[in-house]
């Protein structure tokens, strides 16, 4: 894990950028200066901590040179098969061994390896410069583009940074998406001629002619449409065991110590689960409220007394929270309001004492089906396979009454389109809500709010399937993996995510919606697979999630127009 930079000026600034970043590799730098493009990198040592694995790292002949931000699952076998072909490799990094299979395979490599990974390759041959973007969004990959000049780097900051000949201006369409997806949505930053790479693309910037030759999707999810079928179930569930066993074993893969967060919630303890079959001295971290509803640690205990796991926590109250509100601009350099980022920065810091790498549970709810409002849309959904429609209009009216409805609404306009309902249940702010915000900040009247939940959502889907796929490719990448990756790094900690792996979701959306949730079940097919395995209390529970008791922050709303006018200043 680590931070990358690179430009197509070599007069920018790359030691501000790399000075910029140094907490997501504290361990080296190095800048290098080519012929017609510089790169840059900060190290974080977590696999090959010779000198052997620094980067940027050159082929043999000089000809491409790279630099990669994450870890390559399962590498070694790669690694093996270059080996046979005749490849020789100096160290025992995953960045040499993507380095050789672009050698071997061309743009087509980046179909061999599974991960989470920014990858750029500088191809002095066919002077082009190439991006790769993991597959879900795990690792972050800025780009700077103004029709000439072009860079890349791991976080915002580190662009602002470096270009320093350029006037960046705020692009009031990204500030008005905020209020709609409480994160602003890629492609967009809060910069003009500033993105976000989308998660499994990839991006060629042609260095002779100075444009952006292409940006193009590689890999595309197919998903199992059908709302039932005929799966053996015990199959399946023994299928998931091995997957899930097997991402955890090649996610343990480091040369420095590795944890796992432990909240109490079912996919956390899956994974420490995994985790313990295979190092049985693992250590777990968890983070507790001092306000016992919000708290999870009884869940936690169970496990962590079944398994006789080595827990390290810490509870925290008000005080220590809010002390973190203005820290928000310094961790995401846009605007970003998901109030778990606290409580995940201050587990990342409690493992930062004793590890360097953990495995999470993230990515669980949208892979096997666990968010309540799951079973809240298919409610609300007019094709909801027999579920009783009847109930929609109470179900809602109470959604709305809890909210201050803008002058001369109407609960009928909440009816007219899901996506609508959909930005009501992940805490966005509706069109209605919004009106001075779309003066203030000039948004055509014809602007389409919900413009990135329209372009994943896809109605032919049976409706928990149709949420899970819609959040896979917009909150996922958007909010909970960014939150990750951004708080976890301000302690120069890597965070790795099991569920996330290539083989795991291909197989979750892969079977159909009755058999990853039976009967409406939540995560049925998941619990299933561990019963008896792990207990059935934590199985069983309610889902809470990571967020902050309501005595400890404002409402969403609230808090979302506190953080604009308060740390943004928009």
């Amino acid at each position: 894990m680590c931070g990358i930079i690179g430009g197509s000026k070599l007069s920018w600034n790359y030691e501000a950028a790399v000075a910029s970043i140094k907490h997501r590799g504290p361990d080296a730098q190095r800048i290098c200066k080519f012929m017609d493009f510089a790169l840059a990198f900060v190290r974080l040592s977590i696999i090959d901590l010779s000198d052997n694995g620094m980067q940027p790292m050159q082929s043999e002949d000089r000809n491409v040179a790279i630099v990669f931000n994450g870890e390559i699952y399962g590498f070694q076998k790669l690694r093996n098969q270059l080996i046979y072909k005749g490849y020789k490799f100096s160290s025992s990094s995953d960045t040499e061994v993507i380095l050789n299979a672009y050698l071997e395979y061309g743009d087509k490599f980046v179909h061999h390896i599974d991960g989470m990974f920014a990858i750029v390759i500088y191809d002095k041959i066919s002077c082009k410069i190439k991006l790769y973007r993991d597959r879900v969004g795990i690792k972050p990959l800025y780009y700077f583009y103004n029709g000439k000049d072009f860079a890349f780097a791991s976080e915002l900051k580190a662009i602002t940074n470096l270009c320093n000949d350029i006037d960046f201006n705020v692009d009031y369409t990204a500030i008005y998406d905020y209020l709609t997806y409480s994160y602003i949505p890629e492609p967009k930053t809060m910069y003009k001629n500033v993105f976000k790479l989308p998660p499994g693309h990839y991006l060629i910037y042609d260095l002779k002619s100075n444009r952006i030759e292409t940006i193009r999707r590689y890999w595309k999810l197919n998903v199992n449409d059908a709302f039932s079928d005929k799966s053996n179930i015990q199959e399946v569930n023994e299928e998931i065991r091995r997957l899930i066993g097997e991402s955890v074993n090649e996610q343990l893969v480091s040369d420095v110590p590795v944890g796992s967060f432990l909240s109490g919630g079912i996919d956390s303890s899956v994974v420490t689960y995994e985790i313990m079959k295979i190092n049985p001295k693992i250590e777990a971290f968890s983070l507790g409220f001092s306000y016992k509803k919000y708290d999870e640690l009884q869940y936690a205990d169970l496990l962590v007394n079944d398994l006789n796991i080595i827990k390290n926590q810490e509870i925290v109250d008000k005080n220590k929270v809010s002390k973190l509100y203005p820290k928000l601009k310094e961790w995401y350099d846009e605007p970003y309001s998901d109030t778990s980022a606290y409580p995940t920065y201050l587990v990342s810091k409690l493992a930062r004492k004793k590890v360097s790498v953990v495995l999470t549970g993230d990515g669980g709810d949208e892979v096997f089906g666990g968010y309540s409002r799951y079973n809240d849309f298919q409610i609300y959904s007019k094709d909801s396979h027999g579920i009783n429609n009847a109930k929609v209009s109470l179900l809602f009216e109470r959604l709305v009454a809890s909210m201050e409805l803008p002058e001369n609404s109407r609960l009928s306009d909440f009816f007219l389109d899901d996506i609508v309902k959909i930005c009501i249940m992940t805490n966005g702010m509706p069109k209605m809500f919004k009106k001075e915000y779309a003066k203030q900040y000039h948004i055509d009247k014809d602007y389409d709010d919900y413009w990135f939940f329209r372009k994943h959502y896809h109605k032919e889907f049976p409706p928990i399937t149709r949420m899970q796929y819609l959040d896979f490719h917009t909150y996922l990448p958007g909010d909970i993996l960014t939150k990750i990756d951004r708080v976890s790094m301000q302690h120069s900690l890597e965070a790795r995510v099991p569920f996330l792996s290539k083989k795991i979701v291909e197989f979750a959306f892969g079977i159909a919606q009755e058999t990853r949730c039976p009967s409406g079940k939540l995560k049925g097919i998941l619990k299933d697979s561990y019963r008896d395995l792990i207990p059935d209390k934590i199985l069983d529970r309610r889902k809470m999630g990571f967020n902050l008791p309501n005595t400890f922050i404002k409402g969403d709303f609230a808090h979302q127009e506190e953080l604009l006018k308060s740390i943004w200043k928009l």
